[in-house]
């Protein structure tokens, strides 16, 4: 059986509307026989029900229910793991390059983000980790912290898919990771590993980026930051050399010119901000890793494991 492994070869399973399907596939593309985290019996939390089944102990009998439907249903725990993961996505206009209208799922840095997000979220419930979901634009659009319950988990697929229907991904909607990233810092109230998806295009004051990305560690969250690219087209400028029309998503501002014409001086400009990027993470102990739409999925995934098994 092939295996989704890369945007490119995912078009074919566009059709199907089940992310958790299609973040199956990835996952299973990418490693299979993952060993569940250690059980902590000593902690548990409501997840759903079950049918009773004769001979067992009524202790946990919903009786509540049982007055309503007739029918003897049973409180379902699950024990809670030492992991709790928060993804942080961008879903500002700046995330939808390359844009192309009207295509039903482009593949751009917002659905390759969501698809690598729902992979991972796939991977802790194996693990039998918890996972929770902030969607940012100009402000938190959508915030809920990590549980483990199915229904919590089709939560989290369904805003996650909300994000690939190009009617309702909006242009020139802004970023403002500062006030973001701080609310998001705030409103995790347990220790948890936090996952940022984010081309890391703001306008604000770099100084003030970092200083909210330092917030996130002060309040002992651990800290991954996929800098989301189409190097290609991003770094690289790929372009026929004729003059181009490139439009800012996110003000809606036009500029035209030959990129073969800028492509040195971009190169540089661009390698400073990533450097100075890679060295502000470093210097706050957060991991940063590159991101690249154009390459398969498996070196967000590894990287995820790689940190996952270092928190133990």
């Amino acid at each position: 059986m092939e295996y989704i492994t890369n945007l490119h070869n995912l078009e074919e399973f566009q059709d199907f509307d089940n992310l958790d399907l299609i973040a199956k596939e990835v996952v299973e593309g990418f490693i299979t026989g993952l060993h569940r985290s250690p059980f902590h019996g000593f902690s548990v939390e409501f997840s759903e029900h079950r049918q009773y089944n004769e001979g067992e102990s009524i202790r946990n009998i919903d009786w509540k229910l049982f007055g309503r439907s007739e029918r003897l249903y049973v409180k379902q725990f699950e024990e809670e793991t030492n992991l709790r993961c928060q993804l942080v996505i961008d879903s500002s206009s700046s995330m939808l390059f390359p844009y192309e209208k009207g295509k039903k799922a482009p593949l751009n840095k917002l659905s390759f983000s969501v698809y690598c997000s729902a992979a991972i979220i796939y991977m802790m419930r194996r693990q039998r980790d918890a996972s929770g979901l902030s969607l940012f634009t100009d402000k938190v659009d959508f915030h809920v912290e990590p549980r483990l319950s199915s229904v919590h988990l089709d939560l989290l697929y369904s805003q996650l898919s909300e994000l690939l229907v190009p009617q309702k991904a909006l242009l020139k909607k802004g970023t403002n990771a500062v006030e973001v990233l701080h609310q998001i810092a705030e409103n995790i109230h347990k220790r948890s590993l936090v996952v940022i998806f984010s081309d890391m295009i703001d306008g604000s004051d770099p100084d003030e980026i970092y200083q909210a990305l330092q917030h996130l560690r002060y309040n002992k969250h651990e800290v991954v930051l996929f800098h989301v690219t189409d190097k290609k087209h991003e770094e690289e400028l790929q372009y026929s050399n004729r003059p181009h029309k490139f439009i800012d998503l996110e003000t809606g501002e036009q500029i035209r010119l030959k990129p073969q014409e800028v492509k040195k001086e971009f190169a540089r400009m661009r390698k400073l901000k990533i450097d100075e990027l890679k060295l502000r993470c470093g210097q706050f102990k957060i991991d940063i890793i590159e991101a690249d739409i154009n390459e398969d999925f498996r070196h967000v995934l590894q990287s995820y494991l790689i940190k996952r098994g270092k928190l133990g």
